[in-house]
């Protein structure tokens, strides 16, 4: 062995020596103290967050067996707009529905609390996030009709409370007395509104306590309850603020942004929380679990003062922009409510809000005359085809300009085909010269398209078409497909596709989007190529299956615009053949004896 390696060997293990004696007498001890500091740490935090629960929970539960006896009452309120079961457990609503709309049984009312457990129920709250109140309070009634003994009437069995016919304010008071607060719900209801006021009024017997807050929920789950299968149904997280507004499908988010108002949505109705002081609300959280739960939980900031009373309006019902445009304007609602702006809560295309605006007041003022909401799609349709027509026929009168300046077109391209900016300026020349401008032929399809979009949106989601029957034991719902007839037995995909019902409308639209296409073509000759013929016959079809489901107000609209459009397509084409033949007589005719070849020289017999 070397002496270079003998040195490298000893300095290797004196180096090895070191380390190790800096590891065991410095490192190694900081590093368990560490571990330590750490864990006591996690176990303070611990022990800290456990008694801070059980300080909640001291607060709302005084663990005396004669409160665990208590037995929650339910009681039954009605107004000319709905049906409400309160309970005592909690100052919770079980139950709403709505007097004046009817589910798809016909005979049931909508109701928009479904998905009751026992810790979730509609504007149950819970303290700090964790403690759902459960316990039953002391329940108060105010402008109810009295007794003899000037007690509520309450039917013994029913639970149901009897207003004054000739009161239109009346309340239900809900209120528990906790070692170290009291916390008390109260409802003001009104006869003629969807939109109730929820007073939360918390008071400590101390000015210092412990710092909670509370978290305010709406219902588990609104109407409908099993919607798995309608592929057209929603559930969306709803909130405005100010100017602004959110619509998002549900999601189990949590929201940190302020609002003025926020709640949940289904494809017709909704249940919308406005607090009457948006700063003192924290955060929104949506919940969505498989269909069947659809809930928002509002958190309140910390309460630190001894008491605090927060004032909630509740609107539950339509979700119509006839109901809740109401609350923008305190004379039309008994609230007395200004710039509430629930009406932004109703689903629209957004930049064609304003397309959708004018096309519901045209639609609303012809069913005033004809009282048919079928019959108002038929005639608002055929108005616009009137309205539309010169631009159609512009543009068809464009497509023969088009085709007349076609061989002119190729000889500049192929002429510039090296100088694109130069055929631009040529091209635009010719234009310019026949007085052909192509943009107008665009314009009727983008305009059309744009309708089309709005009026999608209005045919799909317009309250007003729920329920409405256009012909009685075809299209009794133009929210919905037609039924001709349906069947129970199951058909592999047909069923699946079908829903297990035969349409007659899909069909009727198909053929007529058919028969259009071919009458357009023959206006049209030489448009026969491989791409037409797909527009002809290939989407058509591709339309079928997809628009099998879609509402029959939406097909009805499109299949009227078709039929529509053959009659004037027909129109249209006799006009482009006048206007071919006009052309064709005055073109300039070419010398017979005279032929120009491509180099631009001359030939004579």
């Amino acid at each position: 062995m070397t002496k270079n390696a003998i040195i490298a060997i000893v300095l290797s293990a004196l180096v090895l020596f070191v380390s190790l004696f800096v590891q065991t007498v410095f490192i190694a001890p900081q590093n368990i103290k560490n571990e330590v500091d750490r864990e006591n740490a996690e176990l303070a935090e611990k022990q800290k967050q456990e008694e801070k629960e059980k300080e909640v929970q001291a607060l709302l539960n005084d663990n005396s067996e004669e409160q665990k006896e208590e037995v929650p009452q339910e009681f039954v309120v009605e107004t000319n707009k709905a049906i409400i079961t309160f309970t005592s457990k909690g100052g919770d609503i079980v139950s709403y529905k709505l007097k004046q709309q009817k589910s798809d049984k016909s005979v049931e009312l909508i109701e928009m609390v479904e998905e009751v457990t026992k810790n979730n129920r509609a504007l149950a709250v819970e303290f700090d996030g964790k403690n759902t109140v459960n316990d039953v309070f002391e329940t108060t009634f105010k402008n109810f009709k009295k007794d003899e003994n000037n007690g509520v009437i309450v039917d013994s069995e029913t639970r149901k409370i009897y207003q004054n016919e000739d009161v239109s304010d009346f309340a239900i008071r809900f209120e528990k007395k906790y070692p170290t607060f009291k916390f008390v719900k109260t409802y003001n209801l009104k006869q003629n509104e969807n939109v109730f006021k929820l007073d939360v009024a918390v008071e400590f017997n101390d000015e210092k306590h412990e710092v909670i807050n509370y978290t305010l929920r709406t219902s588990p789950q609104i109407y409908p309850k099993n919607y798995k299968d309608d592929k057209y149904e929603i559930r969306e997280y709803v909130a405005a603020k100010k100017n602004s507004k959110e619509r998002n499908t549900l999601a189990n988010k949590t929201y940190k942004k302020a609002y003025d108002w926020a709640g949940v949505a289904s494809k017709y109705f909704t249940f919308l929380i406005k607090p009457e002081n948006p700063d003192v609300m924290r955060d929104v959280t949506d919940t969505y679990v498989n269909g069947n739960k659809s809930q928002l939980y509002i958190t309140r900031t910390n309460i630190k003062s001894k008491a605090v009373k927060d004032s909630f309006y509740v609107y539950v019902g339509p979700r119509s922009e006839s109901e809740l445009i109401k609350y923008n304007e305190a004379k039309n609602n008994e609230w007395n409510l200004n710039d509430a702006n629930f009406n932004k809560a109703v689903k629209t295309s957004g930049i064609l809000y304003w397309i959708e605006f004018i096309l519901k007041w045209a639609m609303e003022k012809i069913f005033l005359v004809v009282r048919n909401w079928g019959v108002a799609i038929i005639i608002l349709t055929l108005i616009l085809k009137i309205v539309l027509f010169p631009l159609n026929k512009k543009t068809a009168m464009g497509s023969v300009k088009m085709a007349e300046l076609q061989p002119k077109m190729q000889e500049l391209q192929q002429k510039y085909k090296d100088k694109p900016q130069q055929l631009n300026v040529e091209m635009a020349k010719l234009y310019k010269q026949v007085g052909y401008n192509p943009v107008s032929g665009c314009l009727p399809m983008i305009l059309q398209m744009i309708i089309l979009f709005a009026l999608y949106n209005v045919f799909n989601n317009y309250f007003e078409f729920r329920g409405a029957s256009f012909i009685s034991g075809w299209i009794d719902d133009l929210s919905k497909g037609d039924v001709l007839f349906t069947w129970k037995a199951d058909i592999p995909f047909i069923s699946w596709f079908t829903q297990s019902t035969l349409r007659l409308l899909p069909f009727i639209y198909t053929i007529s989007q058919l028969v259009s296409g071919k009458i357009t073509q023959f206006g049209n000759p030489g448009s026969s190529g491989g791409q037409m013929k797909f527009m002809m016959y290939g989407l058509p079809l591709i339309f079928f299956f997809l628009f099998y489901n879609v509402p029959s107000g939406l097909l009805l609209y499109w299949t009227t615009s078709n039929i529509l459009q053959i009659g004037q397509q027909i129109i249209i084409n006799q006009i482009m053949k006048k206007k071919r033949a006009e052309l064709a007589k005055n073109r300039p005719q070419l010398d017979a004896n005279t032929l120009k070849f491509k180099g631009g020289k001359k030939k004579t017999r």
